[in-house]
């Protein structure tokens, strides 16, 4: 039997593995994952709440199916969902401080993690409505770096982020309205795939943040996500987006063929400044590098976004506000929240019906470029991850323009609803992970993953871990 300590270690595909043969119980990986959230409460901050007295009888549960035989993909792995995301009897809080009742019954990607077998061990945190790369708040204090506990994992997905590069859980899901899984996994040395729109179920709901936010994985390995990806995929009956099955996991199997690579340095225009760190560049260029020397053709090319912002505004203020009103005690919400919430109401009308009718035609004019490349790769932020504190007091449009230049590359594909993988690029001089995306057209995701998968038996990045989860009790590194 593997040992208590070891089996937190254990990816979620080796875990599955391991319990299927009976080298490990549900409820040792359970315990063991529960006993790693406690130790990291007050370090890490991961978790918003954590079900360890139903987990613990998921497990034994699971444990009890194993013994009969049953096989199912993830049944008795331990997993974290992001707290914007419904699980019975649990408060939906989305980073945010009031009393939030408890959700009747599962989002349908948690059912779908449950019917893989998987056993949810408790929700991570987000900043409040998932609005900022960071994620802290009065509602919950600060979820911390495990690379580095004086900066942030990122956001809005850093809680699942946290939980994964710790290894308090495998994998988690995660949700990607802006960047919010990719910019976490960046800085935090995570495989992050934001699917395509209607990959996975954004149930109860019908088109999140105006078709912005999607659902999917974080993990240490492409493997690890492409399984967690698999499990959970599938619509809602009453949801529009409804795709085409895949296999991402077949997809981490097999070799991408050569393929040419669009290098893209420059982001789409903000309207303010976003200059690339120079351990960014650095970091990217040699991944770009590694991926002329697998044999693919690597080129600097210019996506044309245009001014693709102008609709990105209209469709995140106005899921904002949908989110907004329906809090209980909107006094309780940060200040910039509520001004975004007042911007939804404003541009919740005509200018947010044109910026949904433009998509077809920024399709049109971002995807010429794959008429040339078969992927697109840029970096997944301008900057290594900020300090906690950093956005600390400030006023809404300075969040913006300081947010605007540490993470101005991830965005665009949101808008468009295509698919995007980040992947560990490296790490700054002060060891700080960053990370780069490989972007895709619409349906690219098993492309996407086969690649990023070569890169990472090159690459090897599932190699390097940060510190030893930490203790209460323990001194915090610096």
């Amino acid at each position: 039997m593997t040992t208590h300590a070891a089996v937190a270690d254990l990816g979620l595909a080796e875990q599955a593995r391991q319990l299927r043969e009976g080298l490990v119980t549900s409820t040792a990986l359970v315990r063991a994952s529960l006993d790693r959230i406690e130790a990291t409460r007050t370090t890490l901050n991961a978790f918003r709440c954590v079900r360890a007295e139903a987990a613990l009888a998921e497990a034994a549960e699971a444990d009890r199916r194993l013994g009969a035989g049953e096989a199912l993909p993830l049944l008795g792995v331990p997993v974290a969902v992001k707290d914007d995301t419904d699980v019975a009897g649990l408060p939906t809080r989305f980073g945010c401080a009031g009393d939030i009742p408890p959700a009747e019954a599962d989002g349908e990607a948690v059912r779908r993690l449950r019917a893989a077998g998987a056993v949810v061990v408790g929700k991570t945190n987000s900043c409040e409505l998932g609005q900022w790369p960071f994620t802290e708040g009065p509602a919950f204090g600060a979820t911390r770096n495990p690379w580095n506990h004086g900066h942030t994992p990122g956001g809005s997905s850093g809680g699942s982020a946290a939980a994964v590069a710790a290894g308090l859980v495998p994998a988690a899901l995660g949700s990607d309205g802006a960047g919010s899984i990719r910019i976490p996994s960046a800085w935090t040395h995570l495989v992050g795939i934001k699917p395509q729109r209607g990959r996975v179920a954004v149930h109860p709901y019908d088109d999140c943040f105006e078709g912005l936010t999607v659902n999917g994985p974080l993990a240490r390995t492409v493997a690890d996500a492409a399984l967690l990806l698999d499990a959970v995929s599938g619509a809602h009956p009453g949801e529009r987006f409804r795709l085409p099955a895949i296999d991402a996991s077949a997809a981490a199997r097999r070799e991408p063929g050569r393929l040419r690579v669009a290098l893209a340095w420059r982001p789409p225009f903000t309207a303010t400044p976003a200059p690339l760190h120079p351990d960014v560049r650095r970091a990217v260029t040699a991944l770009a590098e590694s991926l002329a020397r697998l044999g693919h053709t690597v080129e600097e090319a210019r996506p044309r976004y245009g001014l693709i912002g102008l609709s990105f505004l209209p469709r995140a203020t106005a899921g904002i506000a949908a989110y907004a009103d329906r809090h209980p005690d909107p006094g309780l919400l940060d200040p910039r929240t509520r001004g975004a919430t007042r911007t939804g109401h404003r541009l919740g009308g005509r200018a947010l019906r044109a910026a949904r009718a433009r998509e077809a035609r920024q399709h049109r004019r971002v995807g010429a470029l794959f008429t040339a490349y078969d992927v697109i790769l840029t970096p997944t932020t301008a900057a290594p991850p900020p300090r906690i504190g950093t956005f600390d007091g400030m006023p809404a449009w300075r969040t913006d323009l300081t947010m605007a230049a540490a993470c101005p590359y991830a965005w665009p594909w949101n808008v468009l609803g295509w698919p995007a993988v980040n992947v560990p690029a490296g790490f700054t001089r002060d060891g700080l992970p960053v990370g780069a995306q490989l972007l895709g057209p619409g349906g690219g995701e098993e492309r996407l993953v086969s690649l990023a998968a070569q890169l990472e038996d090159d690459r090897r990045w599932y190699e390097h871990r940060p510190p030893v989860a930490l203790s209460p009790a323990s001194p915090r590194p610096s």
